[in-house]
């Protein structure tokens, strides 16, 4: 069997975890931090800053005011919803740059559905279900970047029906869910946020198997071939889901994802 430490070495490249995302956390992680000092990192940068401003007086937040600094911004949204949204601006060249816009919609479709579901049924905290949403599928980057023909292989046999773990291991030899958690251990992101990763095709096998079923529901609900027959028994139940209640949710989530994409896309 193929050690997946040996494929990770044989990458050509691995890429660094974005530079502001890695000021941004540490400024978060310190204690004696507080929202000016992540307002100064975000200063910094021109383009970030005047991406936030846009976004904070965007529809998807509805604030009543006009906001025109970074540290109101940073104020009113909190450190981790600032987080969020730095993760998710510094991502998306390293996504779009191997010319996957719709992986990049996937991923905002899924964090904006964990942190919807999150806020209204109260299963796990509102910030961290936007980020575990949005970082889950981080391994099929990796995969694309190393071979884009044989992951377009991938994606053929996904489209025929196939099971995506399982065409993975047969092109790769590896699935996006373990490259993934790789890559979530070499960037040391939060335990939570790589169980997410590595599990959330497999809740039931993971140590916090709720955030997991969370963002196995909310991934799988947002593609087009939905059905609840293809997912695990128990996902529902774990997340306080009624089946007859699904589709409202998914026309819901839709719905304000397609606002942030728009907002992100300008």
């Amino acid at each position: 069997m193929t050690n997946p430490l040996d494929i990770l070495k044989n990458f050509r490249e691995i890429p660094a975890m974005p530079n502001v995302m890695v000021q941004a956390l540490n400024i978060i992680k310190d204690p004696d931090s507080g929202t000016n000092d992540l307002a100064k990192i975000i200063s910094y940068d021109q383009a970030l800053s005047i991406k936030i401003l846009t976004l904070v007086n965007s529809a998807y937040y509805g604030f009543s005011q006009q906001i025109t600094s970074i540290s109101r911004a940073v104020s009113l949204l909190g450190m981790a919803k600032t987080k969020n949204i730095i993760v998710t601006i510094a991502m998306r060249p390293m996504l779009t740059s191997q010319g996957d816009k719709t992986l990049w919609k996937h991923l905002i479709t899924t964090a904006v559905g964990c942190e919807y579901i999150a806020k209204y049924l109260k299963v796990m905290d509102v910030d961290e279900a936007f980020v575990i949403g949005f970082l889950h599928d981080l391994g099929k980057v990796i995969l694309k970047k190393h071979d884009p023909a044989r992951y377009e292989h991938v994606n053929l046999m996904v489209g025929k029906g196939y099971d995506r773990i399982m065409a993975e291991k047969q092109y790769f030899g590896i699935d996006h869910c373990i490259i993934g958690s790789l890559l979530a251990n070499q960037w040391q992101l939060p335990l939570l946020i790589n169980n997410v990763i590595k599990y959330h095709h497999r809740p039931l096998s993971s140590a916090v198997p709720g955030p997991c079923a969370l963002v196995c529901f909310v991934d799988s609900l947002s593609k087009d071939n939905f059905s609840l027959d293809k997912l695990e028994p128990n996902i529902l139940a774990i997340i306080n889901i009624k089946p007859q209640d699904v589709m409202a949710l998914k026309t819901t989530i839709m719905s304000k994802a397609e606002v942030l994409i728009r907002e992100l896309s300008n």
